[in-house]
């Protein structure tokens, strides 16, 4: 894990070090939860700050934790990113975490590097720590420009110690191997060491035949192209299907769509369903409102994960069903 980190995203030889910069995990839903239980402080009026729409663990974890989350919209007109700028440095005095996620779920967003190092730069000013989930970074379609991740801006910062900066990695999405619960978190050694002194009495090791099985997954890039290469193909044929009758583009990464319905999105996927037998998520399920406005309504998330034949045939009734 710590050589596929140093592969990835340029981290500098010695930089991290296994024993300490490192923490295998049961998958990273868990680890998610988990971290925030271990890094907010009850006594303090603490935000967790993350996109909308986002991954519900965030939430559930920032509650269970005694923090109130804090959340930033996700729109068209910010290319689906947080517009990190509208945010007043009262809230930012009050955050503990900030999640990020990119490629975002459901957007498929990309942070910018720059972006990424102007809030490592807002961390250290308000002391918050940085805990970005990057399970979608290896779901890309250009093979020459990886996205950066948190790790990434840390190397251009010469942040060796990676201070207040922790990633998310799992085989769940980069090997789809969801059921095999695998995944670790990287960073901030005096972190990790707090975080792992929580799992000694929270978590639990990660079976040999799993870990066997992970050196494994990590080791190997080809079957991770060769994934790329299918979500490349359902991609083109679902959006050469859908883009005639749907307000939907192609995301930076990941591997879901979130097309633009025009009208209400419940409803939207409740008729879908009962019409041509297609499961879509709400989009405004997946997203809070605040000041009268949910991000997520009037969208859906598609998820691309079946087999390309199966794609096409729902895209094909989504056509039929919008046709009517």
């Amino acid at each position: 894990m710590a050589g596929w980190c140093s592969r990835r995203f340029g981290v500098p030889q010695g930089w991290i070090d296994p024993a300490r910069n490192v923490l295998p995990v049961n998958g990273t839903r868990e680890a998610l939860f988990a971290f925030t239980q271990t890094v907010v402080n009850r006594s303090d009026d603490g935000l967790v700050i993350s996109p909308n729409p986002f991954y519900q663990i965030y939430e559930g974890a920032a509650f269970l934790a005694g923090a109130q989350p804090h959340y930033l919209p996700c729109l068209s007109e910010n290319g689906f990113n947080p517009d990190f700028d509208a945010v007043s440095p009262d809230i930012w005095k009050r955050c503990q975490i900030l999640f990020l996620c990119s490629p975002g779920n459901p957007t498929g967003a990309l942070i910018p590097v720059e972006t990424l190092k102007k809030l490592i730069a807002l961390a250290d000013e308000h002391d918050f720590v940085i805990a970005a989930d990057e399970c979608y970074s290896e779901l890309y379609f250009d093979e020459q420009t990886p996205p950066p991740g948190l790790l990434s801006a840390c190397v251009e910062l010469g942040r060796k110690d990676f201070k207040r900066c922790v990633v998310f990695h799992s085989l769940s999405k980069r090997s789809n191997l969801p059921g095999l619960r695998s995944g670790f978190v990287a960073g901030d050694a005096e972190i990790l060491k707090a975080f792992l002194l929580y799992r000694t009495y929270h978590g639990c090791a990660m079976p040999v035949q799993t870990q066997l099985a992970s050196i494994a997954a990590w080791n190997d890039e080809e079957h991770v192209r060769a994934n790329r290469d299918l979500y490349r193909e359902k991609f083109a044929a679902v959006l050469d299907i859908l883009s005639p009758v749907l307000d939907v583009q192609r995301p930076d990464g990941g591997f879901y769509l979130w097309p633009n319905v025009g009208t209400d999105d419940a409803a939207f996927c409740r008729d879908l369903f009962v019409d041509q037998h297609v499961t879509a998520v709400p989009g405004s399920y997946l997203s809070r409102e605040v000041d009268g406005v949910n991000p997520g309504a009037g969208r859906v998330r598609l998820a691309l994960v079946a087999p390309l034949a199966e794609c096409i045939e729902a895209a094909e009734r989504i056509r039929a069903f919008l046709s009517k």
